[in-house]
């Protein structure tokens, strides 16, 4: 792999932890705004600029010009700077008692292309669009993508000697978690770092689709612009994280039903029972799944217990075999109507981080039902992405998320 180190843009140490924050994707943009409201100095300034505009839209011309002219008025106030020297970062996350460390560098838009950096996602095109023009806006990649490796005992070496040095940033966010930063300083270190990850097979895409194909598309764009380029310029490379994969651990990312499709509370729970497999009353509380191939279900107040058939948990691929690919294919298509979840309104979607509380909370509000899954595997995701394949919608959610604003790379 291709992973360069690069000279960031980044906030002085005093004002990182007021700078970071959530990515721009996570959050509405009243959320946004509500943020930047107590925080002048917040990144959604940036990363949103409408929300510095009354009655702009997000895609509105005036809102990247808006970011760009917030970043401006940063760098010219002393609150970020610019590096003098290609380096990496290190960056560690420790939420709940629980670290991920990873490398912060810049990954090669030809590694995306030739399908070295594996994706397992699809992605939308205004989605896309917003990103592209966002990034040709500002110069530059705001928003790091979410890359993972199989382990790898040199980078691990490397990144334990980085982090026995003082921090460049370390503070805890409003959510509690304590993100520390370190720069890698020293050029034999940060050639060490290159040669390791030039003998990484591949990366995989854990959560960043979109920023990474936006990325691609302004690069190819820069390119055809500049027929003399050489493949060195900072275009051609995209602001990454890396992780070992041992490090990460994705959560469930549940399904909410706005309805029943007509078929009554029995008649639904017969259906289950003979499209997916055994239902059984659940009396002790919130049922949250202990092991693949086991779903929950809140249905009319009550838990239950779901274990498919043996025969839908056999496919050949991969992805069949994934336990929200079931449950869509035998039961939301067929049984409910739900053709494409990315798409139709009926049906919604919780990640993990919210909690067994949440889809109870939904069913009394706006919702009918939710099936609570067993979160993916890691081995499950980088084995669908080697085999090419592309997961179901809404199928990870990984936490916690990479605060942005922290490092940017100018383009």
């Amino acid at each position: 792999m291709q992973m360069k180190p690069f000279q960031a843009i980044r906030p002085e140490p005093r004002f990182a932890g007021s700078c970071s924050a959530l990515p721009y994707d996570v959050m509405s943009g009243d959320e946004a705004k509500k943020v930047a409201e107590v925080n002048p100095y917040t990144f959604l300034r940036i990363d949103r600029g409408e929300i510095n505009l009354d009655g702009v839209a997000f895609d509105d011309k005036r809102a990247y010009e808006a970011a760009k002219d917030r970043l401006a008025e940063l760098l010219k106030d002393g609150v970020y700077g610019e590096d003098k020297k290609a380096k990496f970062y290190v960056y560690r996350l420790i939420w709940k008692g629980r670290a991920q460390t990873g490398i912060v560098g810049c990954a090669s838009v030809d590694d995306y292309l030739s399908g070295k950096i594996k994706k397992h996602e699809l992605t939308r095109a205004d989605k896309e669009e917003d990103r592209v023009r966002h990034i040709n806006a500002l110069s530059a990649h705001t928003g790091p993508i979410f890359l993972a490796y199989r382990d790898d005992e040199t980078l691990k070496a490397l990144v334990a000697q980085t982090t026995a040095e003082s921090p460049l940033y370390d503070f805890t966010a409003d959510d509690g978690v304590r993100h520390t930063v370190w720069a890698v300083d020293d050029g034999e270190r940060n050639e060490k770092i290159e040669n390791a990850f030039g003998k990484i097979p591949a990366l995989y895409i854990a959560d960043g689709h979109h920023r990474a194909a936006s990325a691609v598309r302004v690069a190819l764009g820069r390119r055809r612009e500049n027929p003399a380029h050489n493949g060195t310029e900072a275009f051609n490379f995209f602001l990454s994280v890396a992780f070992p994969v041992s490090d990460l651990q994705i959560l469930p990312y549940n399904r909410l039903l706005k309805d029943l499709n007509g078929l009554t509370e029995e008649s639904f729970l017969h259906q289950v029972e003979r499209k997916l497999g055994k239902v059984t009353p659940y009396e002790s509380g919130a049922y949250s799944p202990s092991e693949p191939h086991t779903v929950g279900l809140y249905l009319g107040g009550k838990w239950y217990c779901v274990r498919f058939h043996k025969r839908l948990c056999e496919a050949e691929s991969p992805v069949g075999r994934l336990d929200c690919d079931i449950l869509q294919k035998n039961f939301l298509a067929p049984v409910l109507g739900v053709g494409d979840p990315r798409t139709d309104k009926r049906i919604d979607f919780a990640g993990g981080i919210r909690g067994l509380t949440y889809l109870e909370r939904r069913c009394q509000e706006d919702c009918v039902c939710a099936f609570a899954l067993y979160p993916t595997s890691l081995a499950e995701l980088t084995e669908v992405a080697d085999a090419g394949e592309i997961m179901p919608p809404k199928s990870t959610w990984f936490e916690p998320k990479l605060r942005s604003g922290l490092l940017l790379h100018k383009i």
